[in-house]
């Protein structure tokens, strides 16, 4: 175990920086400054001060030497300075990052309890009705866009029964979180669901399931012994996926609903080209993805021994 955790930081440690090279340069060669997005939102700004703007915060500098200066700072833990704010980055990120988890624990919460049993039960029984109506509304969750799903939650739920609020964060009670979590939810419950009964159908026409029916095993006893074990390692692989993409997945969700996550701090900092939120941004975003994958990598040497042999 230890040595695929070391692997696994080692893999991560080359993926991020990879990951902080591209974004620091991608916005470093495409055209436009956060200078000249003050100009762009009609602000009455003269060229000096512009040019007085871009002096101050480095933007004139040959980039190598900002990379160089950035990476400098990264490895000291300092994300930067925002340059619409004036404030570190990190402190912009903590008041977001715990909003954003919440969210995608809530969403992959909601994707487990539905999409789980669904695909379980459908392959269970295979041909029925129940079986017809779950992967309709599998291909449905896959098929409908997570922003158009929202609105017609909130037309529902808030502004026809007003059950809940229609948008923002609250006191971060339970209310808000509901509708941007189901929302969020839907896509990955639906693809668990499709997953997790194609694994169960692959899993009861192996060969030992068969041995162990010809010896007269209980189907209870079958189903907790060999099935749900053996099943759960391609559906631990969905669940790891799809919750360690949710943070990314979620910058859509966050602006529709006015959720202050990390999600729609991405979104506000690329429109006034504040690049160095915006890498902050990605940044956390890029570590809870391989944070989640390393500990399901982890998680399989648990739910199959036989993977620690390989």
């Amino acid at each position: 175990m230890l040595n695929v955790l070391l692997r696994r930081l080692f893999q991560a440690a080359l993926t991020v920086l990879v990951v902080v090279t591209l974004v620091f340069v991608l916005f470093s060669v495409i055209p436009g400054t956060y200078a000249s997005s003050l100009q762009a939102d009609k602000r009455d700004v003269s060229a000096e001060v512009l040019e007085r703007i871009e002096a101050e915060l480095g933007l004139n500098d040959p980039l190598p030497q900002r990379f160089g200066r950035y990476m400098a700072g990264l490895a000291q833990g300092d994300l930067g300075v925002s340059y619409a704010t004036k404030r570190p980055v990190a402190d912009m990120l903590s008041g977001r990052v715990w909003a954003s988890f919440r969210l995608a624990c809530a969403a992959i919460l909601f994707a487990v309890c539905i999409g789980l049993p669904l695909g379980f039960f459908a392959a269970m029984r295979r041909g029925s009705w129940l079986d017809t109506a779950t992967m309709t509304l599998a291909v449905s969750g896959l098929s409908i866009p997570a922003f158009w799903a929202g609105l017609v939650l909130m037309y529902v739920f808030s502004l026809k029964l007003h059950w809940l609020p229609t948008f923002g964060y609250g006191s971060g009670g339970l209310k808000h979180l509901i509708l941007p979590a189901i929302t969020l939810g839907i896509a990955p419950m639906a693809l668990l669901a499709r997953t997790t009964r194609a694994a169960v159908l692959e899993t009861l026409n192996s060969d030992f399931i068969r041995t162990a029916r010809s010896k007269g095993m209980s189907e209870r006893r079958l189903v907790l012994r060999h099935l749900a074990r053996n099943a759960f390692v391609l559906v631990l692989t969905t669940i790891g996926l799809q919750f360690g993409s949710m943070l990314g997945g979620s910058v859509v969700i966050e602006k529709l609903f006015a959720w202050p996550g990390v999600g729609s701090l991405l979104i506000d900092s690329v429109g006034l080209r504040d690049i160095p939120a915006v890498q902050g941004a990605i940044l956390v975003i890029v570590l809870f993805f391989l944070l989640i994958n390393t500990l399901v990598d982890l998680a399989y040497l648990v739910v199959d021994p036989r993977i620690r042999y390989r």
